[in-house]
């Protein structure tokens, strides 16, 4: 019997932590987890939580090189640094559980991408995952496994011919794309801040893939400081054209938060309303594209109070057919755990009241828009590859 959704998730995806001063606070995704639970949003019907197991290593090298992951076993088993591959940088530090921690990660994944093939559940939802920069030879960005790209790795193992990414971290999914440049049955669509702003300098409009997958990377690159319906607009505008064209048999989505306006790390200036709202359209493009079957990962995101654990509840709560409505008042039993743990008053919403109104592609461009232009140039680039107009789809 087919279940609507699984919930990746144990304390063991805390055990992903760098440090007490890294960015990357394993208490976020505690933090998320206690907020969906009082929401009720664990308890729904139809709704699994899964505990991911350690995975092989012959998983991981799907993806990643034999010795990347020796390489990382034995920083994890050292505790020394090895900048050959990455390990031991100010945004990688080495820390013990480096190996198990990761790698446990990458299996939540991957075992929730072959659930949704098997057709044992529709949606699976992994906050720990989405670590998109993670390269095949060596760790980055945060990431030392890269969960989405062996996941998708595995499933065109299992015989899957389309595959859709779609990346709507601040930052380029510069790892997946990597992954799969030159190859036709997986399209990568990132969304993200300009690589002239914002680590890691990549996803300009014009990459497109490589000789024998032309068109199936795709890249918008949005400038800083917009706001959620320019954000919207410039996702509806690319993003649901070209996959209706390639027409996926399943999509994986990754919604890093850290675009939000009170993430210390980027220069957007999103609301957790306008993110949810990008979580219900992948929803739907789901079902109207590939049969419901969505894999939902999390990713960036580093306000760890107001920002992250009411996002990804919102994404738990799209994935579970139990949408949290914006008005919300976010559980008192929650706001004093915040309270006596970090010593921060929460907000009291699960929303920021702001104005997710955004503009169809199909109203007209307008050149004087930085973000209309943006939008244009990944339009003129990747739309004639996929027999569609730039201008008018």
């Amino acid at each position: 019997m087919t279940s609507l959704v699984q919930f990746v998730w144990s304390e063991d995806l805390a055990n992903y932590n760098f440090g007490p001063q890294h960015p990357m606070a394993p208490i976020r995704l505690e933090l998320t987890v206690r907020l969906a639970r009082e929401l009720g949003l664990f308890n729904g019907s139809g709704v699994d939580v899964v505990r991911p197991e350690l995975p092989s290593d012959d998983l991981l090298a799907l993806v990643h090189t034999r010795e990347y992951i020796a390489a990382v076993q034995q920083a994890a088993d050292t505790g020394e640094s090895n900048l050959e591959f990455g390990l031991g940088t100010d945004d990688v530090p080495v820390f013990r559980d480096m190996h198990t921690a990761s790698a446990r990660i990458v299996s939540g994944t991957v075992r929730a991408a072959e659930a949704i093939w098997r057709g044992d559940i529709l949606h699976g939802v992994n906050i720990g995952g989405g670590l998109h920069h993670a390269m095949p030879d060596s760790a980055s960005g945060f990431c030392v496994y890269n969960d989405a790209s062996v996941a998708i790795a595995r499933l065109l193992e299992l015989g899957a011919k389309r595959v859709a990414y779609v990346d709507l971290d601040a930052h380029h999914g510069d790892g997946v794309e990597k992954a799969f440049w030159n190859d036709p049955r997986v399209i990568t669509v990132s969304v993200h801040e300009s690589p002239l702003s914002l680590f890691p300098g990549t996803g300009h409009p014009v990459d497109l893939g490589g000789p024998d997958a032309e068109g199936t990377a795709v890249n918008v690159a949005v400038p800083g400081g917009i706001r959620d319906g320019k954000w919207l607009r410039a996702i509806h505008s690319v993003v649901d054209p070209v996959l209706r064209v390639f027409e996926p048999e399943i999509i994986i989505s990754q919604h890093g938060v850290d675009g939000h306006w009170e993430d210390p790390l980027t220069h957007l200036a999103l609301s957790v309303d306008g993110m949810r709202e990008a979580m219900s359209a992948m929803h739907r493009l789901s079902h109207d594209l590939s049969g419901g079957r969505w894999l939902a990962l999390g990713g960036g995101g580093y306000e760890i109070v107001d920002v992250v654990p009411r996002a990804w509840s919102h994404l738990l709560g799209v994935a579970a057919h139990q949408p949290v409505g914006l008005s919300v008042p976010i559980p008192d039993g929650w706001r004093g755990y915040v309270s006596q743990r970090l010593g921060r008053h929460a907000k009291a919403a699960m929303g920021d009241d702001a104005d997710v109104w955004w503009k169809s592609w199909e109203v007209g461009y307008d050149p004087a828009d930085e973000v209309d232009r943006a939008v244009m140039a990944t339009r003129k680039a990747v739309f004639p590859l996929h027999g569609l107009d730039p201008y008018f789809d």
